[in-house]
């Protein structure tokens, strides 16, 4: 009588079907694409697979100038046109390069009693899109740090109260109810986008400032008809709580950022890593090894990526916090992110 062998990782795991999954179910879990905030863009899929740890994209700039009167009155001839240049700039993303091996150890209870290979692809997308929304805003640190040294800080509605006193960080001064978060200071950040304001679908805050909106009875929830989990709204704007959102410490005032996100503010592409999921198993330890690689773009759309201070082929996330890496090339309407500081 032959006894059968424990099932290992790689008796479940079957990579053509697995990686397609994973990649479905991080998408449909993700509150990032399910809020509009990030939309996935086939165009972006394919500059993803082509190779490269830089991505093109050139664009038309808006047409400038303005129309001129045509004719002089009965009679007369038209003059002549002068013609105006079509320009181009171009904008340019990176491609996050990404991975993580897990032992067995660390799957094995949820593995019981349940289908593995389905177990094992709803914790890597979890893990996925708990790891992609840290990407986000790690860059969105960086691309506003960019924002205040290069644009006057034009796409920020800071009521700090080092800010108001034209003081240092913090100070001694303590913060008070005009230096937090209230609809009034929503809406004037949305005033930065002009006539595109009515474009912003969703925010994401620190639990701090999101904790004050709820003392004051301002958070809706509305209960998701497929993920079958209440979503936090304000004033008509899904909220994504993370307390990775940029803080800064000083004094006696801590300082929050809040981000407002017009739909498909971040362009999402899917990659291709050459081994995207590989098993293995250490036989003298007894356990086995699941490895599971990406390549992705998570781009918000005309922040141009510039390489400036990044050593590796890919950013880290420290990387992406620095404001040297980035530069913005479209108008700023264009933008569809706004900024929000407040003390909490």
């Amino acid at each position: 009588m032959s006894l059968q062998g424990p099932t290992r990782i790689q008796d479940i795991i079957v990579p053509a079907v697995w990686v397609p999954y994973v990649e479905e179910k991080t998408t449909f879990t993700s509150r990032l694409v399910r809020s509009g905030i990030v939309v996935n863009d086939p165009k972006l899929d394919a500059l993803a697979l082509r190779g490269g740890k830089l991505i093109n994209m050139p664009f038309f700039q808006d047409l400038t100038g303005d129309d001129e009167v045509l004719g002089g009155g009965i009679g007369a001839t038209d003059s002549e046109l002068n013609p105006d240049n079509m320009t181009t700039a171009k904008d340019i993303a990176v491609l996050h390069m990404r991975g993580k091996a897990w032992g067995v150890e660390d799957i094995a209870a949820a593995l019981a009693g349940a289908d593995p290979m389905a177990a094992l692809g709803n914790m890597v997308a979890d893990f996925w899109n708990r790891k992609e929304q840290a990407i986000l805003v790690a860059t969105l640190t960086g691309a506003f740090s960019a924002n205040a040294i290069s644009n006057s800080g034009d796409l920020v509605k800071d009521v700090t109260i080092s800010k108001l006193l034209g003081g240092p960080r913090g100070g001694t001064t303590a913060a008070g109810t005009a230096n937090k978060i209230d609809g009034d200071i929503v809406i004037d950040a949305m005033a930065k986008l002009g006539d595109m304001s009515n474009q912003l679908v969703a925010m994401c805050m620190h639990s701090v400032p999101f904790t004050r909106l709820q003392k004051n009875n301002l958070i809706d929830y509305v209960e998701h008809s497929e993920a079958k989990v209440k979503i936090p709204y304000y004033m008509g704007k899904e909220v994504i709580v993370d307390d990775t959102c940029r803080t800064t410490t000083g004094g006696t005032n801590n300082e929050y950022y809040t981000y407002l996100f017009g739909k498909g503010a971040i362009g999402r592409g899917n990659g291709g890593a050459p081994t995207p999921v590989e098993t293995d198993r250490n036989t003298l330890a007894g356990y086995d090894l699941l490895i599971h690689r990406r390549h992705f773009l998570l781009h918000p759309r005309g922040i141009r990526w510039n390489s400036t201070s990044c050593a590796g082929q890919s950013p880290t996330n420290a990387e992406l916090q620095l404001a040297t890496n980035y530069t913005r090339v479209y108008q700023k309407k264009n933008i569809r992110i706004v900024a929000i500081k407040t003390n909490g």
